[in-house]
């Protein structure tokens, strides 16, 4: 894995410092996070499976890509970098939201993270890189609602949390 450093923050998302990204991860440090959800105009979304060689979470199913911002990059420039570094997808996104969470992923890991929710529109199919997603497909926000119930561990644990803030967000919209 390429030696990345993360933003640390505190709860509030002011930034302290920064880290290397796993080192981050193993000692469980609060950093900037972005997280991606790119629908298409039959209003589905585009799920990500993270490849099997992911340092952790492989083969789970999650939101369309996420990642973090480089030290003295936005949040928006991250979650646009992202986007087309994992699915090949260059597009413009709309920040939707922020979020807190600290969950326990495999390998003794830990997302702690302070996280940005960008969402896009497109309906032109993604170019996987293969070192950060395994396969891709779309389904409607009840169809991930079922499988979250029917089948939770086919999901990571970001996504578990962030997908009902999303329709929420999505549903006061309306």
């Amino acid at each position: 894995m390429e030696n990345i450093e993360v933003i640390l923050v505190d709860e509030h998302d002011n930034p302290l410092g920064k880290m290397e990204k796993l080192a981050a991860h193993r000692q469980g440090r609060l950093h900037r996070a972005v997280t991606v959800y790119i629908f298409n105009t039959k209003q589905q979304l585009m799920l990500q499976q993270r490849a099997f060689s992911k340092y952790h979470c492989g083969g789970l199913w999650s939101n369309t890509c996420c990642g973090h911002p480089f030290p003295n990059e936005s949040t928006q420039q991250a979650a646009e970098r992202r986007l087309d570094e994992e699915m090949g997808l260059k597009l413009s996104l709309t920040k939707l939201t922020q979020t807190y969470y600290n969950l326990p992923v495999t390998d003794g890991l830990v997302e702690h993270e302070f996280g940005h929710i960008f969402t896009g529109l497109t309906d032109q199919p993604p170019v996987l890189n293969p070192h950060e997603a395994e396969n891709y497909r779309f389904a409607s926000l009840s169809e991930v609602q079922q499988e979250l119930i029917s089948s939770p561990e086919r999901f990571t644990p970001w996504f578990k949390t962030t997908f009902p803030m999303l329709v929420k967000q999505l549903q006061a919209g309306d």
